[in-house]
């Protein structure tokens, strides 16, 4: 759980990533794709949310600390290079 606006709100995966607020998103990742980016906010329980920049009210998927680490570790080694191939 996490409180939004000055209410407890049960963190889920797919839940709408307008309940988390409007505050603490960030685009790390942007570039020059036409404004479509992933955002990510840091939830006070140390998990991380995900959303699309295009659809601030869609879904957010919720990853915890150790999966994203083991994420990004893979995308460094490259196990991710297969999704950008043209």
């Amino acid at each position: 759980m996490t409180v939004t606006g000055g209410r407890v709100c049960h963190v889920y995966n797919g839940m709408p990533a307008s309940d988390l607020g409007d505050q603490g998103w960030e685009s790390p990742w942007s570039g020059p794709n036409g404004g479509q980016c992933v955002q990510t906010k840091q939830l006070a329980d140390g998990r991380v949310a995900l959303r699309q920049s295009t659809d601030p009210a869609g879904p957010a998927l919720i990853y915890t600390p150790e999966e994203i680490t083991a994420f990004v570790a893979g995308v460094k080694r490259g196990l991710a290079d297969h999704l950008t191939a043209g």
